[in-house]
């Protein structure tokens, strides 16, 4: 779903004229970025929460090299979908994984153990 298709689906919820959905849309999405942005929680019931948090400096290491390296502080935005939304998708992709496992039959549920993996004598460091 795009922009797009949310303004069609409030020209049709509402019955509003295109050019009043796409002024709600604008406005709906301009104070969600202009309340995060200046640090405020926005919280929608039943859908979730957008925010932003801090992450303190810290010290990572480069996995190719191994050394050392300095991460700054920086901002990160959050979103924290909410229980219902989340109960929502899991029954959502619950009836398509029982729907995948009756085309398949019971023979596919089975699966075969790994082969086991050759020990290289290259020495680990």
């Amino acid at each position: 779903m795009n922009k797009l298709d949310l303004v069609r689906s409030a020209v049709d919820r509402l019955e509003l004229s295109r050019k009043d959905a796409v002024t709600l849309i604008d406005g709906v999405f301009d104070d969600i970025q202009a309340a995060v942005v200046s640090g405020e929680a926005v919280k929608i019931p039943g859908f979730g929460q957008f925010k932003v948090r801090d992450r303190a400096a810290r010290m990572a290491r480069n996995p190719a090299t191994g050394e050392q390296v300095k991460v700054p502080a920086k901002r990160v935005f959050k979103f924290l979908p909410a229980k219902a939304l989340k109960e929502a998708v899991m029954a959502k992709r619950g009836a398509r994984a029982g729907a995948a496992r009756k085309k398949t039959g019971s023979k596919a549920a089975v699966r075969k153990p790994a082969a086991s993996k050759k020990t290289s004598s290259r020495k680990k460091r």
